[in-house]
């Protein structure tokens, strides 16, 4: 029997699947795709075994539903007989805006269940994933599902009540601080530096910046100030972000990303 099962090998359920891969055996790895060959060649990159939903459903301890939610029910309904069988199956979900209450009645039972909220840092070891548990999982199944994920980055337990606010930052948030980016290096290249400069200088002034706030503890507004010398260049360049709207554009990039995130929830 496999211990760990994918079913979906997207941008986040392929970046799980490629931390898992660390720490457990690939013989213990089954992934599934909604094209075969997808499957076989992830399968073949990381040296585990490519399946079909059914078989992952069969055989895997910790069977991981990396599907968009609006396709959740469908695959779930096929998978329910295999399911309801089974007693020693956890369920671990990363759909946005579907509770494991919901997860659990499209299953068609009480299950175990994991809720994680990974990013696609993820990818390289930088990520935060939320997680939480239902009352059904045991503890030493849950460190033991941890402990597999832990090469996926900074692990946060987070009420499931919180998972969808905590999405819209985390899981939405690279795709806003990758605009960022963008948008500074494209200034610096009107200005004449080189792109492949500017895209550099960018990326490693947004890690340096996040490490400050992280090893020192300071509020982002205290470190902005640091920067701002009376009457220099920076802050004639906060008064543009201000006119721009910035600050609200990112708060209100947020919100409706959580807004939407809980259209999929069902009632």
């Amino acid at each position: 029997m496999a211990k760990f099962g994918f079913i979906g090998i997207g941008n986040m359920g392929g970046a799980i699947a490629s931390a898992v891969v660390k720490v457990a055996a690939p013989e213990e790895i089954l992934v599934a795709a909604k094209h075969p060959e997808r499957a076989a060649a992830f399968a073949a990159g990381l040296g585990c075994t490519a399946a079909d939903n059914r078989t992952v459903a069969q055989q895997a301890k910790f069977v991981v539903l990396g599907v968009k939610p609006q396709f959740m029910e469908e695959v779930l309904r096929e998978l329910r007989p295999i399911l309801s069988g089974r007693r020693d199956v956890v369920l671990v979900t990363m759909a946005a805006g579907l509770t494991m209450a919901n997860i659990e009645a499209m299953a068609g039972g009480r299950f175990p269940m994991i809720r994680i909220m990974p990013n696609t840092p993820a990818q390289i070891g930088e990520g935060v994933i939320l997680y939480d548990a239902n009352e059904r999982v045991k503890e030493a199944d849950l460190a033991e599902f941890l402990a597999a994920l832990a090469p996926a980055g900074m692990l946060d337990r987070l009420p499931e009540k919180l998972i969808d606010a905590g999405s819209a930052l985390a899981g939405s948030g690279p795709a806003y601080v990758s605009m960022f980016m963008e948008a500074l290096a494209d200034g610096a290249v009107t200005c004449g530096l080189p792109r492949d400069k500017a895209l550099q200088y960018a990326a490693q002034t947004l890690i340096g910046t996040a490490q400050l706030m992280l090893q020192t503890g300071k509020h982002p507004g205290q470190m902005k100030d640091a920067v701002c010398s009376p009457g220099g260049s920076t802050i004639v360049g906060v008064g543009e972000l201000e006119k721009g709207g910035m600050r609200a554009a990112v708060m209100e990039a947020v919100i409706a990303t959580y807004r939407k995130n809980l259209e999929f929830i069902k009632k």
